[in-house]
């Protein structure tokens, strides 16, 4: 009776230990159908919308956002397969679950800004705000962007310096590299001189430009002039504009104040500058004035 008794009881164990190893094989079976239908998902989506961005920067802000995605898939898949194993086996995931709860919370807290870095780097990356190669301000920072990551975003200014700029504290991003760009020049021209004469020399400037074969290929647009800006001390400020591609606004400026300069030379149009005049007390009594190359010369006599 005792030897009956006692194989049921090795047959009933042997059915629960199998149950048990068939669940758990079936639940491993079902973690890597997902992870498997998941990065196969994220693949076909990466190279859907690989076909729509012929730029290699798009690409590669694809293939960050598809990293990112097989991670996240990867590390829940994993943690939900392990705990239905562990509760198979007769461990009680309750315990785990708040330990790991509490070490979170900890890990929360210490490292908040890191959270931040990488939940901010990955909006950025989504929503394209800053791609490799584009002219940035950002965190107090500007530069060409040379990387972007969930971490950071790595700028290198005109000098040469290189900044490593968390994305945790960037709060706005100012891109100077999208679709086109205004050349914005301001020019300053004496009070005496006529100011429609000034207008035609710009635009005539402006007009030759855009004609050249290297900078033509650049204006989008004529010059667009504002008109007067500004009533300075010793000027007054005309404000124009170019509409120009991407990341030639700075070129064009250049070019087109060196060409203007030479055009008011010719045409004898004062640039000012500011002038300072100074009467000593002998010339207030005698109601002169002394230039500035006779101060010079009195100040270099007195001592």
């Amino acid at each position: 009776m005792n030897t009956i008794i006692e194989r049921i009881s090795s047959l009933y164990a042997w059915e629960v230990v199998g149950g048990v190893l068939l669940r758990i094989t079936l639940i491993l079976f079902l973690a890597w159908l997902l992870l498997f239908g998941a990065r196969k998902a994220i693949k076909l989506f990466n190279q859907a919308m690989g076909h729509q961005t012929h730029d290699l920067e798009g690409r590669k802000r694809l293939e960050t956002l598809s990293q990112v995605f097989r991670y996240i898939a990867t590390v829940v898949i994993t943690v939900v397969a392990g705990m239905l194993v562990l509760n198979e086996v007769g461990i009680s995931i309750a315990p785990i679950l708040a330990t790991a709860g509490v070490v979170g919370l900890a890990v929360g807290f210490g490292a908040q800004s890191l959270v931040k870095d990488y939940f901010t780097g990955f909006f950025l990356l989504l929503e394209n705000q800053v791609r490799q190669g584009d002219i940035v301000e950002l965190g107090g920072k500007g530069g060409l962007v040379e990387e972007v990551t969930l971490r950071y975003i790595r700028l290198r200014d005109y000098a040469g310096d290189v900044h490593f700029v968390p994305n945790s504290v960037i709060n706005t991003v100012t891109n100077k590299s999208r679709g086109f760009a205004f050349a914005v020049v301001e020019i300053g021209v004496g009070y005496n001189e006529n100011l429609d004469k000034i207008f035609l020399r710009m635009q005539e400037v402006g007009a030759e430009l855009q004609a050249d074969d290297v900078f033509g290929q650049k204006i989008l647009e004529p010059l667009e002039l504002a008109g007067v800006e500004q009533w300075a001390d010793s000027a007054i400020l005309v404000r124009g504009r170019f509409k120009v591609l991407p990341l030639e606004q700075w070129n064009v400026k250049r070019e087109f104040l060196r060409r203007l300069k030479a055009d008011f030379d010719q045409n004898k149009i004062d640039i000012p500058y500011p002038h300072v005049t100074v009467m000593s007390q002998h010339a207030r009594e005698g109601g002169e004035q002394l230039s500035e190359a006779e101060l010079g010369a009195a100040l270099a006599k007195r001592r």
